[in-house]
């Protein structure tokens, strides 16, 4: 029987274990996503067996993340099977990587249909975004070159401290109003999120880095270590009419990472949110792969 509880700061020690045990570069399961957009999800976690599940409900419709951790997964999938029954909604497994549909057949060959999501995660070389070396990159070393030639010593780039989040909200405030004309519904989602995620920025093992011009914030990023050798990139704004901003606050975080967490050598730069501006923008900065997920349900269900 699933006993599922609601997400709280205090779980993330015993579900961050699971979370190693899983090793995904997939942004669906690490800890910091679950709680900053709990608010949206209304995500509840419960352990079975040797995995954790966690239910999600999303614009009315609930459906169950695929469950993480080690061992069988026959008497888990059973389990969630069983409560999706008793709360009179078919079973569907969402965030499932090619992996992890493979041990789904395994389980239950031919059981599952099997639904690509749109919501795929770009993922990124390290070392590529901290120095857009070759061709394709030309663009964005091209803009690069040119802020730095406009600013000169006038620009930094710092890593994110607690005693900045608030100047960093300020010029998301700015960023929001002066984009309001081409933002979607979501961005006040994102805006609480970013929030949730400042709050507890230390607790949740975030680290980000802050770009600036004359000591004014005109970009910040937010990340997370989701396995042994990935970084999750949560948040990223920059001030759109400043040439190069953008390009620039990947690159130096970027190379910031090369510093100080060198094992991180893949940037998962998330989804894009099915916005096609958005969608040019990840292209744009070619990725290595883009990791695919799926839904699944049962056929006879």
């Amino acid at each position: 029987m699933l006993n599922f509880k609601p997400v709280q700061l205090q779980d993330k020690p015993w579900y961050d274990r699971f979370v190693r045990i899983e090793n995904t570069r997939s942004a669906d399961f690490n800890f910091g996503n679950i709680y900053m957009w709990d608010p949206s999800y209304k995500q509840e976690l419960a352990v079975c067996e040797q995995r954790v599940v966690t239910k999600l409900s999303y614009e009315h419709l609930p459906f169950y993340a695929f469950p993480i951790g080690s061992g069988p997964l026959q008497p888990v999938i059973h389990e969630m099977h069983e409560h999706a029954r008793a709360e009179g909604w078919n079973l569907r497994i969402s965030g499932i990587t090619e992996e992890n549909r493979q041990l789904l057949e395994q389980a239950y060959p031919g059981a599952f249909l099997y639904e690509e999501e749109p919501y795929a995660d770009y993922m990124y070389h390290t070392a590529d975004l901290a120095y857009y070396r070759g061709k394709k990159y030309h663009g964005k070393k091209n803009h690069c070159n040119r802020f730095e030639a406009d600013y000169l010593s006038r620009w930094s780039f710092e890593p994110l401290r607690v005693s900045q989040l608030e100047e960093c909200l300020s010029m998301l405030d700015r960023w929001i109003s002066d984009n309001a004309w081409r933002l979607q519904d979501g961005i006040g989602s994102e805006r609480e999120a970013i929030i949730r995620g400042f709050d507890s920025f230390e607790a949740l093992g975030l680290f980000g880095g802050v770009l600036r011009i004359d000591g004014e914030v005109i970009g910040f990023t937010v990340g997370e270590k989701i396995n042994e050798d990935t970084c999750d990139v949560h948040f990223e704004k920059a001030s759109v009419d400043i040439n190069g901003a953008y390009p620039m606050v990947a690159r130096e975080f970027s190379r910031m990472l090369l510093t100080t967490h060198p094992e991180l050598l893949y940037l998962n730069r998330e989804d894009d949110m099915g916005q096609e501006s958005l969608r040019k923008s990840k292209l744009s900065m070619h990725p290595d792969y883009i990791l695919r997920k799926y839904t699944a349900r049962y056929k006879n269900d």
